[in-house]
C-alpha cells in the first residue's frame, strides 16, 4: 500500500492498495490507470472502475468523475514508472536474469531455475507460468504486462527469492514491459524467422531483442550464442561483459563430442582450460546449446559445475519432448515446436531415433506471422511419412485457410498429408494410424492448457488428448 503523493507529485494523499489497468480486476482501494489499447480506450471504463472501488485515476484527460485524478501525457508510458514506485523497485532487490531468442528461451531459463533452486532460491517467469518454490501464479503472456510483472517481482521478494529468471519475448520488450529493469545477466539463444506479423522485418525483430542487452548492467554479463548468425551483432548492443557459448572454437564456453541417446545426451564442456563431462536427461543438440547457456550463466553467477552437476539428472522441461507411455509399441511424443527453426532442431534429433514411420500432427497460430506458414508446411512434409494438418490457436482466422497456406507449396505431395481441422480428431486419427515401431509427433502446443478459437479460450491439452486417445485404442 502507498499514498498517491508517494508515487506522484500531487496534493492527494489517498491510500492506494494496488495498481490495475483493467476495470474487471478492480478491488476496493485500487488505482486505475487509463491506458490506451489497440482497440480500447480505458478512459471509457473509468466510471465502472470507480463503481467497483477504485479510489483514484491516472488519465490523459480529466473525466467527470469525483475521485482524485492524476493527469499525465501518456498513461501507457507512465504505467511502468507507477508500478515500479508502487512496488518499491522490487527488481533491484534480486539478481535479474533475462533470456531472449526465437527458440530455447523456455528450456534455458527452466534449466537455470531448476538448478538454482538447489543452491539458492529463485523465481521463474515465462511460457510455463510464474513460480518459485513457495509461490505460483498465472500469466497470459511470456513476458507479463508491466503491472503484473512488478507485482510478481514484489511477491518473489516477499518469498525471499534471491534471483528472478525470466523469458523476455520480443513483443514484450518492444512494448516496454521490461523498462526500468537492470539485468545482471542476459542470454541470447538465436534469431530466426518468427513474429514478423508484429515486427514486419528481421531488422525490427533483432532490434526488439536487443533491448534486453541494452538494459544489462555494465558490470553484468551477456551470454551469447556465437554459432548464431546474429550472435556477434547482438554482442555489440550490450555494454556488459560478453561471454560466448557454442561449438565454435572462439566460444568461452565450448561444447564438443556430443552423443545423443534415446533417453539422455552426453557432451564435453570446455572453459577456463578445464573440460567437464556432462550428462543430461534432455534430448537433442538444441538442448546441448540450452544447457551450455545455462551453465555459463550459473558459472558467471559464482556456481561451479561440480556444485550443480549432482542435479542434472532431475532436469525436466514441461511440454518439451514429453513421451506418452501407456504400454503401446509405438512412440507418442508431445512437443512445443512451432517455428521453422524449432521444427528443424526437433527433427535433427528425431531422425536419430529408431522408428519405422513418422506421423505428425501440427498447425500454425492464427493472427501471427503468416509468411512462415508455407515454409513450416514444407519442413513438416519433408520430415514425415504422413502429416495431419490441423488448427492451432486459429483465433479469428479460418483454420482451414491457415492450413491451405501451410500446404500451398506441397500440393504435389498430397499423398503425404491430409487436413483434419478439428485438433481433437487429428490427434485421435494419428494415434489410431500408428503401427508397431512408428512415432507420432504432436507439435505446437506442448503442455499448454488452452486453444484460442475466435476470441474465446477453450480448455485443451495435447498431452491429455493423446493419453485419452491411447487409452481408447488400447481399451484401458
Amino acid at each position: 500500500m502507498k499514498r498517491l503523493n508517494e508515487i506522484f507529485d500531487t496534493k492527494y494523499d489517498t491510500m492506494i492498495k494496488d495498481v490495475k489497468t483493467s476495470s474487471k480486476d478492480i478491488n476496493e482501494g485500487d488505482l486505475f490507470v487509463c491506458i490506451m489499447g489497440f482497440n480500447v480506450d480505458r478512459h471509457d471504463y473509468a466510471k465502472d472502475a470507480v463503481e467497483k472501488g477504485a479510489k483514484a485515476l491516472v488519465v490523459k484527460r480529466y473525466l467527470d468523475i469525483a475521485v482524485p485524478q492524476i493527469k499525465v501525457d501518456d498513461p501507457n508510458k507512465e504505467l511502468i514508472n507507477i508500478v515500479t514506485k508502487f512496488y518499491d523497485y522490487p527488481s533491484k532487490k534480486m539478481t535479474m536474469i533475462g533470456a531472449t531468442g526465437t527458440d530455447g528461451k523456455t528450456t534455458t531459463t527452466t534449466i537455470i531455475y531448476q538448478l538454482l533452486n538447489h543452491l539458492s532460491k529463485a523465481g521463474y517467469i515465462g511460457t510455463n507460468g510464474v513460480k518459485c518454490p513457495t509461490y505460483e501464479d498465472k500469466s497470459g503472456n511470456t513476458t507479463p504486462t508491466a503491472e503484473h510483472l512488478h507485482r510478481i517481482f514484489y511477491n518473489f521478494v516477499n518469498e525471499e527469492c534471491k534471483y528472478t529468471i525470466m523469458e523476455c519475448g520480443s513483443e514484450g520488450l518492444s512494448q516496454g514491459r521490461c523498462e526500468t529493469i537492470e539485468f545482471d545477466y542476459s542470454i541470447f539463444t538465436n534469431l530466426t524467422h518468427e513474429h514478423l506479423n508484429w515486427h514486419k522485418t528481421m531488422e525490427n525483430y533483432f532490434d526488439a531483442k536487443a533491448i534486453l542487452f541494452r538494459q544489462t548492467k555494465k558490470d553484468g554479463y551477456s551470454i551469447i550464442n556465437i554459432d548464431d548468425e546474429y550472435g556477434k551483432k547482438m554482442a555489440k548492443e550490450s555494454k556488459a561483459n560478453i561471454v560466448y557459448y557454442g561449438k565454435d572454437e572462439e566460444a568461452d564456453y565450448r561444447f564438443s563430442d556430443v552423443e545423443i541417446f534415446n533417453d539422455h545426451t552426453k557432451f564435453k564442456l570446455h572453459f577456463d582450460n578445464n573440460t567437464y563431462d556432462i550428462e543430461i536427461p534432455l534430448l537433442g543438440l538444441f538442448n546441448v546449446y540450452n544447457t551450455t547457456a545455462a551453465l555459463a550463466t550459473l558459472n558467471k553467477a559464482g556456481y561451479t559445475v561440480e556444485e550443480v552437476s549432482p542435479y542434472f539428472k532431475e532436469l525436466f522441461i514441461d511440454g518439451r519432448m514429453n513421451a506418452i507411455e501407456l504400454g503401446q509399441d509405438y512412440k507418442v511424443i508431445v512437443d512445443y515446436a512451432h517455428t521453422p527453426n524449432g521444427y528443424l532442431n526437433l527433427f535433427e534429433f528425431t531422425k536419430t531415433l529408431k522408428t519405422r514411420k513418422t506421423i505428425i500432427v501440427a498447425g500454425s497460430a492464427g493472427e501471427r506471422d503468416a509468411t512462415k506458414r508455407p515454409t513450416m508446411g514444407t519442413i513438416l512434409v519433408s520430415h514425415a511419412d504422413h502429416v495431419i494438418f490441423t488448427y492451432e490457436d486459429p483465433r479469428t482466422e479460418d483454420p482451414s485457410d491457415i492450413i491451405d497456406q501451410m500446404t500451398s507449396e506441397v500440393m504435389d505431395k498430397k499423398d503425404k498429408w491430409e487436413k483434419v481441422v478439428d485438433r481433437h480428431e487429428a490427434i485421435k486419427k494419428a494415434i489410431n494410424m500408428a503401427l508397431t515401431g512408428d512415432m507420432v509427433l504432436i507439435l505446437g502446443k506442448g503442455n499448454e492448457t488452452y486453444e484460442t478459437i475466435g476470441k474465446e479460450k477453450i480448455y485443451f491439452n495435447d498431452e491429455e488428448e493423446a493419453r485419452n486417445a491411447l487409452k481408447e485404442r488400447l481399451g484401458l
